[in-house]
């Protein structure tokens, strides 16, 4: 039996289904409310920042996927080994590794990296490129019109579908060997904002149009849905470049067999979600 938390977000539900198509037995950790998952899937609720809400989620479980930034990672991690869990994927990202912990972002992928590497259970630590999913933040522009405004149109990132992170994920749970490594993901190209807008209007068949936002612009749209903490996070990583997402990495072909998604198949898989 595998656990996977955050079973309804982007890598989540992309690795109940992966797991599933596998024959694995899969129990997938929600917060309540309709899964949405596949049939046969069992469901249990939870909450990561309440250690003591998992323990019913892991009786029975061998491994399972862990979600990074809640407020006790070492805690929902020793109670999976009082429950008898033996490994733990656990996502992080990229900025993980540069050290800065005056980043809020880089922090809590930090500190749950430490807390995984500290817990006792065989781990396997998925560091994913930005995901091709945020594109979907574009959803209201363009059921508005054909125009996408977006911050930092002058970055370059190659963005990871989050099937080819749920696929790296079902290895490292289901089949051995993984025990103790570091997977960075990426996807096939490094892509500005526009580029997406290009190849999204190409699969819609729309003649779409990018414009990039002013720092000072995009920083008041983000402080009115995330803590300040995270957007200067953001702004540090993208407007002043200290986070490169933009190298491709062999990573998802060398383990899957096959390469990773480009954006193009990404969009044409969610197409329906822009329409």
């Amino acid at each position: 039996m595998f656990l996977v938390t955050g079973a309804t977000g982007n890598v989540g539900s992309e690795l109940v289904r992966a797991l599933a198509d596998s024959g694995q037995q899969v129990r997938a950790m929600i917060r309540g409310g309709q899964s949405g998952l596949p049939p046969g899937t069992e469901t249990m609720t939870g909450n990561l920042n309440d250690p003591a809400s998992v323990r019913p989620a892991l009786d029975g479980v061998e491994g399972m996927f862990l979600l990074p930034g809640y407020a006790d990672m070492p805690g929902v991690l020793a109670e999976a080994r009082r429950a008898g869990v033996s490994r733990v994927v656990q996502l992080s990202g990229m900025s993980a590794d540069s050290g800065d912990m005056s980043n809020a972002i880089t922090r809590y992928m930090a500190e749950s990296e430490r807390a995984v590497r500290d817990c006792g259970l065989d781990w396997t630590i998925l560091r994913p490129a930005a995901f091709m999913s945020n594109t979907l933040q574009w959803v209201p522009q363009l059921r508005a019109g054909d125009l996408v405004r977006a911050p930092f149109g002058q970055v370059r990132v190659a963005m990871t579908d989050p099937a080819d992170i749920a696929a790296v994920a079902a290895l490292a749970l289901a089949v051995p060997g993984h025990a103790g490594q570091v997977y960075e993901l990426s996807g096939p190209q490094p892509l500005t904002p526009a580029d997406r807008v290009t190849i999204l209007g190409r699969v819609l068949g729309r003649e779409l149009r990018f414009e990039a936002q002013s720092d000072d612009e995009a920083r008041a749209e983000m402080v009115a849905t995330m803590p300040v903490r995270y957007v200067d996070a953001f702004f540090r990583f993208y407007a002043d470049g200290t986070l490169d997402e933009s190298k491709v990495l062999p990573t998802v072909e060398d383990l899957t067999g096959r390469p990773p998604r480009t954006f193009a198949q990404w969009a044409d898989a969610h197409a329906a979600s822009f329409r």
